[in-house]
Parts: structure tokens; sequence; C-alpha cells
């Protein structure tokens, strides 16, 4: 390991590796608070950097963990063992801007709220819009297949890569896809290497799809004293014809840590809200907005707040913005879990959180993206302790099968990495796993890039 540190100084620069104690200690985490302390830290700032970089490592057999902005929920950039994190964060450049073909190019470290804002001064748009996208890097949510709180009516980050650069380990660049918004030439690569999580290749590049920036936009906030009546009202909008960019739900527990964390005109005694966002055409939103408020008072919302500005749209989404830090200000951890189930099961997928919580003596706080049935199921920790987690984590694990029970998915859009790689087996068949396995073995034979992510390390058997 001490050799390859010292090839990768001479080969990148002193200053493009370190293995000072601190800034181990600063990549050793992302937002889980897992915690696998490097060996050493490279930076990147070009794909000559990354194809260097893997070209060695793969050569002297030591795990790489590629890492953007270390946002993610279930520890995909922390390393499972001793090897080099590979920060992605200094490749930042928006290499074009390109409205006559609807795309941009960008490299792995631009943040997406940054590339929001450029593209948005040209009359363009680019909707993935996950909570952290303030920080969160483009390269991360590719890795991720990041969703959002738009992802109802414009989909997740797959819907918008067209085209990626990446770096094989042993140093090969390749590039998938095209700029062209058609393409069936041969196997569809790109998609693969959206949301592998940095087990299969590096992304240096990537071309992404825009569209036209929407005219104008308006939200509502709903109360409602049924929580029931709250998760009914989401398929009430869908089935009249409409289709929010946002359909925000949030229950009591998660109400009442937000409304005792920060101080807003709203209602108490709340036991569910929904938080509604429509755009288009300005002679569409407004009488949307209208028929919307009038199907959540008839579905039983005792009071309706409406925004049809921004300033008063931001502060209504400054209240669902403001649940991640409420919960924690309340709680002295929570174990965060992002299943999806179809819609039509909402209800009965929310009784089941319930039950649950209730037999195992656990609260459980729950928000989300509706309508794409994407809820973000929180278990509370009153302590830190192991015994207490650990609970957690059996708690979880009757909610992943109740949720493959009804049809749904383990992981939305936070992905597998560390935290749900046991559990694999609880949604995916034995084919289906060997299939992943074999693909992740063909592009990585020595099992260097993120080991321990996706799959158990003890099931993999990718590392001799």
């Amino acid at each position: 390991m001490d050799d390859l540190i010292l090839r990768l100084k001479r080969a990148l620069g002193t200053e493009c590796v370190s293995t000072d104690p601190a800034e181990l200690v600063a990549y050793a985490y992302d937002a889980t608070g897992l915690e696998g302390r490097p060996r050493a830290v490279a930076h990147a700032l070009n794909t000559r950097d990354v194809s260097v970089l893997l070209a060695l490592a793969d050569e002297a057999r030591v795990p790489v963990y590629p890492r953007g902005a270390g946002s993610g929920l279930t520890g995909g950039s922390v390393p499972s063992q001793e090897g080099i994190v590979l920060d992605l964060s200094g490749m930042r450049r928006i290499v074009s801007i390109e409205p006559e073909n609807l795309t941009a190019v960008v490299e792995p470290g631009v943040v997406v709220a940054e590339l929001q804002k450029a593209v948005e001064k040209v009359g363009l748009f680019y909707p993935p819009d996950p909570a952290s996208s303030d920080f969160a890097t483009i390269g991360g949510t590719i890795a991720e297949c990041a969703g959002g709180l738009r992802a109802f009516k414009y989909g997740v980050t797959r819907d918008y890569v067209l085209s990626l650069e990446a770096v094989l380990p042993g140093g090969v660049m390749f590039r998938t896809g095209t700029a062209t918004m058609k393409n069936v030439t041969g196997y569809d690569l790109t998609r693969l290497l959206v949301g592998s999580e940095g087990t299969l290749a590096v992304i240096t590049q990537a071309t992404l799809k825009l569209i036209p920036l929407p005219e104008s936009a308006a939200a509502a906030l709903a109360f409602f004293k049924s929580e029931k009546e709250a998760i009914e009202s989401v398929n009430r909008i869908v089935a009249a014809g409409f289709h929010p960019r946002a359909l925000e739900f949030i229950d009591k527990n998660t109400y009442e840590a937000v409304y005792g964390h920060e101080k807003f005109d709203y209602p108490p005694g709340v036991e569910g809200t929904l938080l509604v966002e429509v755009d288009g055409p300005k002679c569409y939103v407004g009488g949307a907005l209208d028929s919307i408020v009038e199907l959540l008072r008839a579905g039983g919302a005792f009071k309706v707040a409406e925004a049809r500005d921004a300033p008063s749209r931001e502060e209504l989404w400054r209240f669902r913005k403001a649940v991640s830090p409420a919960l924690l200000s309340r709680w002295a951890a929570r174990v965060n879990e992002d299943i999806c189930v179809p819609r039509s099961r909402l209800v009965e997928t929310f009784a089941a959180l319930h039950r649950i919580g209730l037999e195992q003596g656990v609260e459980i706080a729950n928000f989300g993206h509706l309508g794409d049935g994407n809820i973000h199921v929180n278990i509370l920790l009153k302590t830190h302790e192991s015994v207490e987690r650990e609970h957690a984590h059996q708690v979880a694990v009757l909610i992943f099968k109740e949720t493959v029970r009804v049809g749904g998915t383990l992981s939305g859009e936070h992905g597998i990495g560390m935290t749900k790689a046991a559990f694999l087996d609880i949604e995916l068949s034995k084919t289906v796993l060997e299939l992943m396995r074999s693909v992740k073995r063909l592009f990585d034979p020595k099992g260097i890039l993120n080991p321990g992510k996706v799959f158990p390390m003890e099931s993999r058997g990718e590392r001799e």
C-alpha cells in the first residue's frame, strides 16, 4: 500500500494525494454516519488522473472508493476496508450547455443546484431534484440514480443521462451512448452504469438531457385530521387527470417534529399533510391549482395554504425541507429507509408501518414522494447504543418484507450501498443476483471498485 501511495504521488502530484489523519477522518463518512477509514485520499482533477489511479490500484489490487459530496444515505462512498478514496469533487466544470440540442455536458463534481441555475439562465430545466441538491454532485446522483421531489412528473436521473465517459479498473477510458435523443445501437450501457453505485466504472463526464423551463408554478399545503384522507387525496388528484410535479406527504410524527423545531404559522393537531406543486403555462397553472385545492378540501383537508408566487412557494418548501434536521433535533439518531410501493397500495403500506412500529415498540416517522409511491421510513432512536440500532435494523427487515409483499422495492432512490446489501435476496431471485454479480466481475475482475457495496462482501467473491 505504501508503495502504491508513493507511485500515486509521483503520478498525480503530492498535493493531490493525502495521508493526513484529519483528512482521512473527513473522508471516512457519508450522511449515514457509518465510518470506514481509508489509507489515503486521491483528488482527481481530470479523466487522466482517474485513469492513472485506477491502473495503479488495479495492478496493486487495492480497493478504490469513488466519492462526490459524501451526501449518500446508504454508505455508498464509505470505505468497507483499507483502500483509496477517489475524490471527484474537484472535477466540476460545466463543459457546455447547448440549447439547440437541449443538452449539457458536465463533469461529475458539478453540484446539482449549480447546474440547475446555469441552465435556467438560458430558459432550460434539469428536473432531477434530490433534497440534497444544494451540495450533492452530478456524479453521485448518477451513481445512485437519484430521484427527488419532482420525480412523479419528470422521472429520475436515469431519464436525463444520454451519454457517459467512464474509466474501468485498469485505467481504460470508454464512452457510452450519444448526445442524441434516440439511440438503440447495442446494449444500453449508459443505463447500466446509472445506479451502479461506483461498482462498475468511475464516471468522469456526462451528457445530460434538458427540457424547456416551465413558465409558471404554484403550490398548496393541505392539512388533514386523518392520515388516510391525506394519502387517499394523492390518488384522487391523479385520477382527476392532474400530474403535479410534486406530491409530498408528511405524517403526524414528522409534522410534530418540524412544528417543534421551527415556528410556522400552521395548525396543531395535524395527522397528515400534503404538499402539491403544479407547473406549466401560466394559463394552466392557476386553474389547475384551484381544482386541486377543491379536491383537497373535498378529501378532508380542513386548512389549505396556497402559494401562487415564488416567495410563498419557497415558504411552503421551507417547511418540507425542515423535516430531516427537525427529526435529528428531536431524536438521537434514525435509520432512514426509502421504500417504494405502487400508489394503489399506499394506504395498506402505511397501516402495516404503524402495525410494525406498535408491535416492535419503536417510533416511526414517515414522509416522502407519494406521487411515485416513495416513502422515507424513519425508525427513530432514543440513544446511540448499538442494541437499539440493531433492533431498528431488525424492524427494517420486517418493513422490507412487507414492501416486497405488496409489489414494492427496497430502495426507490437512495441505492443499496452498505446498509441494504445483506437484504437483496428479499427482493431479488438467485438467478437475478448471479446475473448482477456476473456483470460486476466482467467490469471489475479483481473487485477493486467500491467493494462491499450492493453485494455483501462474503457473497461476492470478486477479490482474491
